[in-house]
């Protein structure tokens, strides 16, 4: 991975944060996006360079503007010369009920997690096949057994994973398209299973009776990318068991 050019969407935080690291532990040179939070973009930015100057450059942007996704392409070349690998990271993630969903939470949902990453990785396509790159998509175990109550993130999601295999088709030879489905890695930051007993339920479902890691989700990523030339259009959970125990 040494001297790869790897723009991250939600690269600021949590599994972002995570991924970002281990990237740059390998050797990756980083363009790391975030969309509001800029205090926490800069501090990751500033670790990595202090370590490696020059290695780590931000780019902030609405995902949701999807007229403004090619400029993130084209900062990243101007910055780094080049692109080998995008990862689609960045999610919004709330309920919906049936009955409840209104057309605000349909496009921020859709948006997010599917739209931008379909015009993000059109915008990137010519320069990851260019050199032989990959496209890196965070999905959700839910993608394939849907959550209650999450109907349009569960869509979305549903969604990204056929992306993924359908951007596998289309640039191949010259390049690789991957997904990773994260279980129960960081508890949402709203309310959300903040209930003590709902966690435990989740986490029982799991086979090895525990949470993972934001690294896990990272060296899954650092995997797909660094270490698995022959890997494309596949999906693969990082939840403990918990998908094939649902």
């Amino acid at each position: 991975m040494q001297g790869k050019v790897v723009l991250i969407t939600g690269g600021a935080r949590r599994v972002g944060a995570a991924i970002c690291r281990r990237l740059h532990e390998r050797g990756a040179n980083l363009m790391i996006h975030y969309r509001s939070s800029e205090n926490e973009a800069q501090a990751l930015a500033d670790e990595f360079n202090a370590r490696r100057p020059g290695s780590a450059a931000l780019v902030q942007a609405d995902l949701l503007d999807i007229p403004s996704l090619p400029k993130l392409v084209s900062k990243t070349v101007e910055q780094f010369g080049r692109l080998d690998v995008l990862v689609n990271n960045a999610s919004s993630f709330f309920q919906t009920a049936l009955g409840e969903i209104d057309e605000q939470a349909w496009e921020d949902l859709i948006g997010t997690n599917l739209k931008a990453p379909l015009f993000l990785s059109q915008a990137a396509a010519p320069e990851i096949r260019k050199h032989h790159g990959c496209i890196v998509n965070i999905v959700d175990i839910h993608a394939e057994r849907p959550l209650e109550n999450y109907l349009v993130y569960t869509t979305a999601k549903g969604g990204l994973a056929a992306l993924t295999r359908s951007l596998a088709r289309e640039i191949g030879p010259e390049a690789r398209a991957n997904a990773v489905a994260p279980g129960a890695i960081l508890w949402p930051e709203d309310e959300t299973w903040s209930n003590v007993l709902e966690r435990q339920q989740i986490i029982n479902q799991t086979l090895l009776k525990r949470v993972g890691e934001p690294d896990d989700i990272a060296k899954t990523v650092a995997f797909l990318v660094a270490d698995a030339p022959y890997i494309t259009g596949e999906v693969i959970a990082v939840d403990g068991g918990r998908s094939i125990n649902l």
